[in-house]
């Protein structure tokens, strides 16, 4: 964690993380499927043989990294663990641990009634995933990802309500796993990616990969032993399509709050707003959209533009050679003629009128 997380903050742009992301848990599934193919098909020894050398590989890399590129960047750059990016952080993990709620019980309910299917089941398996995470990595900036969040929802649903409707044929597996892996990779995606990005808000890159990591797999084991019971009890499969389902509209109703959240936190990330990579024609445009209830002086318009470009009151004051108290004051004239009362909502309205 500490060797990937030092890997993103230092060598990777924030508008490239998410596709280095991408590529990372692209090339590392691969590996998966291809040990997986020879473990369940050929020798289990050779595949725990080869995952123990994967591990030793990745212990050599990890030596190789360069040092001095680390300390460099640590003197350059101080960055404070705000009270912001704790409460976004929490929340981001309590998502990740529900969401891979269902990860656990696809492994222990669904897979093993599967089982028959034993030579497609261990190469396919990922395959929708990473098919998933290809398509999300080469999406256009203008697509709007975070509608995308809830596409990967309902196919959450609709595979856990095929387990329940369909058999246990081929093909019958085929639609089950396509939906649920693929649904994973998105939201896979999702959080590596904004874990990313929230390492230039902290100076501890582990801890900050390490949380989401830790409620990724802790949803897993919490799901797996849900799954371990509901077999052992022998509930049929409607049931478990029911906790499920629970589990989809819990993550359902937390993610408006999270995406509230991660909006002021990470304003330039690509699931949230594109704001700063449009023209600024582009961006001039995207303003006027947005309905007032009293016109805005050119100054307001100034300032508005700069608090979209994530500027902090100190920041536009400098820029425009004006007292923070000016600042604060076409800030409540902005906040009173958008009919908003933080830079939380005047940024929400400017992503809901977003194209």
């Amino acid at each position: 964690m500490a060797s990937w997380g030092f890997f993103l903050k230092t060598y990777t742009a924030k508008n490239e993380r998410l596709k280095s992301c991408a590529d990372v848990l692209v090339f590392s599934n691969l590996l998966m499927i291809g040990i997986n193919v020879i473990a369940m098909n050929g020798s289990p020894l050779v595949g725990l043989i080869l995952s123990m050398l994967c591990l030793v590989v990745g212990i050599v890399f990890i030596f190789l990294l360069p040092k001095e590129a680390e300390n460099e960047e640590i003197s350059k750059t101080k960055i404070k663990a705000s009270g912001e990016i704790k409460s976004s952080l929490i929340l981001l993990c309590l998502f990740v641990f529900i969401i891979t709620i269902n990860s656990g019980l696809m492994y222990q309910v669904i897979n093993p009634t599967f089982e028959h299917l034993t030579g497609l089941v261990s190469w396919y398996w990922a395959v929708p995933y990473i098919a998933a995470l290809i398509i999300m990595r080469n999406l256009p900036a203008r697509v709007k990802r975070s509608v995308i969040l809830y596409v990967g929802m309902a196919m959450i649903m609709a595979a856990f309500i095929g387990y329940m409707l369909l058999g246990r044929k081929t093909v019958d597996y085929l639609i089950v796993d396509t939906l649920m892996l693929g649904a994973c990779g998105i939201f896979d995606l999702f959080w590596w990616s904004i874990l990313g990005e929230m390492l230039d808000y902290s100076d501890n890159p582990s801890l900050t990969l390490g949380l989401g990591l830790s409620a990724n797999v802790f949803g897993v084991l919490c799901g797996s032993v849900l799954g371990i019971a509901i077999t052992k009890t022998g509930l049929p499969s409607a049931e478990v399509a029911v906790i499920a389902l629970s589990v989809v509209c819990i993550t359902l109703v937390m993610l408006p709050p999270l995406n509230r959240q991660l909006v002021l936190l990470l304003k330039s990330h690509i699931y949230l707003a594109a704001y700063e990579s449009l023209s600024h024609s582009q961006q001039t445009d995207l303003v006027r959209k947005i309905k007032t209830i009293d016109t805005l002086t050119a100054r307001e318009q100034e300032v508005l533009k700069l608090i979209l470009s994530g500027k902090s009151n100190r920041e536009i004051a400098n820029a425009l050679f004006i007292s923070e108290n000016t600042v604060k004051t076409h800030l409540r004239n902005i906040f009173f003629k958008y009919d908003v009362n933080s830079r939380a909502g005047l940024i929400s309205t400017l992503l809901k009128n977003q194209t």
